[in-house]
């Protein structure tokens, strides 16, 4: 018993040795939670006080729970394969198999995963001669799974309007057809194994009497369902055992309730709550950052981190003249870091938007820096733009056969398999490709396909003398990929990687030498092909880990970046207009980013950032004023010249710039009219002027490599 309990610091101990009552375990990041979990329940078993079969243990990924199972087989001498240790998915599949019968279901029944779902409903639509451009079928996948997550089934549901009460009829259908197969999508699982237990009162008996203590990890992401469940399973006197950190409730937009921490208290355990705050992870000035940006979140539990590891580094802060500077900033500190012995492996770079991570790609790539994106598609894998590709790679190319089978029916325009069967059928009688032979087909077929062909030649003839951003954002518009994803509930990010596409083509022309024979589309399609096929670390290879904040959650490394520390992009300015909630889950995700790192931790932000193939002006993120300055190591000099936002800058100077530019020449801007350079900065890709518009744009900031300025 002495060796299982050794090495526990006295809040661990205290967790781990409590007499069997609900409690609540505030574990902050780094603190030791699964050690405390696992060693909880070895504790319970070795000292006799529950048998294996009478725990159950909680986790949210299958991950978790092979981790969880895996110390406990190494801490007490049992067989841990029969215990009942899993995701809320895992187990409640495990009950509703045991009792298929009770619950309705056939004994084989299936489960549908996401893709499942979706083609599910899109079946379903079609059957109904639903339009599924009013109706966007991922979007009902999103409104089903929703109303299951609160326990509420169609025939239950709110109806506000005719909208709602459609989308509500939709939903009852597709109820009705599960039922008719014989199939469960994943919230299913845990609502149906919540009614069954509800409504069954020997077995709801039978479950609460078996298991006598029910642990939980990650308690602040559970839904209100789920805590539904768990509050079930415990009515007979089992203790709840849950351990989690409000401060890390970062996922609201999957129905996860921090709510549900402060109701567990108010419950259950308002005189059993423990508070892990000594951090094994991070150094004392990381801890500090953390602390001091969390602190300003109302209605935490409270709790703060510390460690016995010393201060440690300064807090690297840069701020950038765009995000082009900021990526060759981060990758040139990588690759000396590597230089210096750090393995790549433990350098991380995070974004608050998946569409950051285009330019950090490209300059990774450009580096010759191995990288892999964790938890998500490198930048020009993205389905959706794969499908702009798709695309513009038919523009220059009819006869591509991929790119057409692609998107010949992306977005849907009524193109079903047995027309393109027929398509392909003839396509090979006559030895051409599929674009040429679809005037062959008649019917239905010959008039949708035949559309489609003249949808491309339309686009090639209204982009023919286009820049190419202006090509790539009219095609996005034309073809109905934006319309498409306007109407996903969750097409925000895919929207924002088109928008990113049209960003990479901007930066992309603007590179000297970079159009080559063909034309600027051709040198640009093959530039991406190149850029998404090379530098993938291979297996066991080291190499750069890029991911979102959502993505790193659980993970930490020596060296964090975090990138892109702007108001509007982090914290989200989609966030900050939900008012307060929105912008404290905002600061937790923050929070999380920020104890990811164990020794170093860098933050970058841009004056300038590209948004729709255009130069945008950005402040730095409020974040930055919530971090005590005597943590932050500032890496730009301080500027002679008056400056727009926090931070340093190169000495501002008089003397000439790119293309011979001084103080006081009157210049014009395609946008903003004409103006008189007041101050200049920087030399090279670096060089920027400040230009005084007079009454109509006021004073700017321009970045020469972008703004493309003329003298007058």
């Amino acid at each position: 018993m002495s060796d299982l309990l050794a090495n526990l610091n006295p809040p661990q101990l205290q967790a781990v040795t409590l007499p069997p009552v609900h409690a609540l375990i505030l574990a902050g990041a780094g603190s030791g939670k699964t050690r405390v979990l696992t060693t909880r329940i070895a504790w319970l078993i070795s000292t006799g006080q529950v048998g294996p079969h009478g725990v159950m243990a909680v986790t949210f990924t299958n991950k978790a729970a092979k981790e969880m199972t895996a110390r406990l087989s190494a801490l007490v001498p049992i067989n841990v394969r029969g215990m009942w240790i899993g995701t809320f998915h895992g187990l409640c599949n495990r009950l509703l198999r045991a009792h298929y019968r009770e619950a309705g279901l056939p004994q084989t029944f299936q489960i549908l995963d996401s893709a499942d779902q979706l083609a599910m409903v899109k079946r379903l639509l079609k059957n109904l001669n639903i339009d599924d451009e009013k109706y966007p079928p991922r979007e009902l996948c999103h409104f089903i799974n929703a109303h299951k997550e609160q326990g509420v089934r169609a025939g239950q549901a709110e109806v506000y309007d005719h909208y709602t009460q459609k989308r509500v009829e939709i939903y009852a259908e597709y109820e009705a057809q599960c039922n008719r197969e014989g199939v469960c999508d994943f919230a299913e699982l845990l609502l149906r194994c919540f009614e069954l237990l509800q409504r069954n009162e020997p077995l709801r008996t039978h479950y609460q009497q078996r298991f006598r203590h029910i642990l939980v990890d990650e308690f602040q992401d559970t839904n209100k369902l789920q805590y539904a469940w768990l509050q079930l399973l415990a009515g007979g006197g089992a203790r709840l055992f849950a351990v989690g950190d409000d401060d890390q409730s970062i996922y609201r937009f999957r129905g996860a309730e921090v709510g549900n921490m402060r109701d567990f208290e108010r419950d259950y355990c308002a005189d059993n709550i423990i508070r892990l705050e000594q951090n094994y992870r991070s150094h004392g000035n990381i801890l500090a950052a953390a602390n001091a940006i969390i602190k300003y979140n109302r209605e935490r539990l409270g709790k703060n981190l510390w460690t016995d590891a010393g201060d440690g580094e300064p807090i690297r802060a840069f701020e950038a003249y765009s995000d082009i500077d900021e990526a060759r900033f981060i990758v040139d500190e990588i690759r000396e870091l590597v230089r210096d012995g750090v393995p790549a492996t433990q350098c991380a770079i995070l974004y608050r938007s998946n569409a950051q991570s285009r330019v950090l790609e490209h300059e990774l790539f450009t580096k010759g820096v191995p990288y892999k994106v964790y938890g998500g598609l490198r930048f020009f894998e993205r389905q959706e733009v794969k499908h702009a590709l798709a695309y513009l790679r038919l523009l220059g190319n009819p006869d591509d056969d991929t790119a057409f089978l692609r998107v010949v029916n992306f977005p849907t325009r009524g193109i079903g398999a047995r027309s393109l069967e027929n398509l392909q059928a003839a396509a090979h009688q006559m030895n051409s490709s599929l674009y040429n032979a679809a005037a062959s087909l008649t019917g239905k077929a010959g008039q949708t396909v035949g559309a489609f062909i003249r949808l491309v030649e339309t686009l090639r003839q209204e982009t023919e003398k286009l820049p190419l951003p202006e090509i790539i954002e009219h095609v996005v518009e034309k073809s109905g990929l934006a319309q498409h994803y306007r109407l996903e509930k969750e097409g925000q990010e895919r929207l924002e990687n088109l928008d990113e596409l049209i960003n990479a083509a901007a930066t992309f022309v603007d590179d000297e030498g970079a159009i080559g024979e063909g034309g600027a589309l051709a040198s640009f399609l093959a530039h991406a092909s190149l850029e998404s096929g090379e530098h993938q670390a291979g297996e066991g290879q080291e190499a750069v880990q890029l991911m979102s904040v959502h993505a790193a959650k659980g993970l930490e490394f020596d060296i964090v970046f975090i990138s892109g520390l702007e108001q509007g992009l982090f914290p989200h300015e989609n966030a900050v207009s939900e008012g307060r909630d929105g912008l404290e889950e905002e600061r937790r995700l923050m929070y999380v980013a920020v104890t990811r790192a164990r020794q170093r931790l860098y933050l970058s932000c841009a004056q300038t950032r590209m948004l729709h193939g255009q130069t945008r002006y950005c402040t730095a993120s409020s974040f930055f004023d919530e971090i005590p300055e005597e943590l932050l190591l500032k890496l730009n000099k301080k500027a002679a010249a008056p400056a727009p936002t926090w931070g340093g800058y190169a000495a501002a100077s008089s003397e000439p710039v790119a293309g011979g530019l001084r103080v006081g020449q009157s210049v014009e801007h395609a946008k903003f009219g004409l103006g008189v350079i007041v101050a200049t900065e920087g030399r090279g890709a670096d060089a920027r002027v400040q230009v005084n518009f007079g009454g109509g744009a006021g004073m700017k900031w321009l970045a020469l490599e972008y703004a493309k300025l003329t003298p007058v």
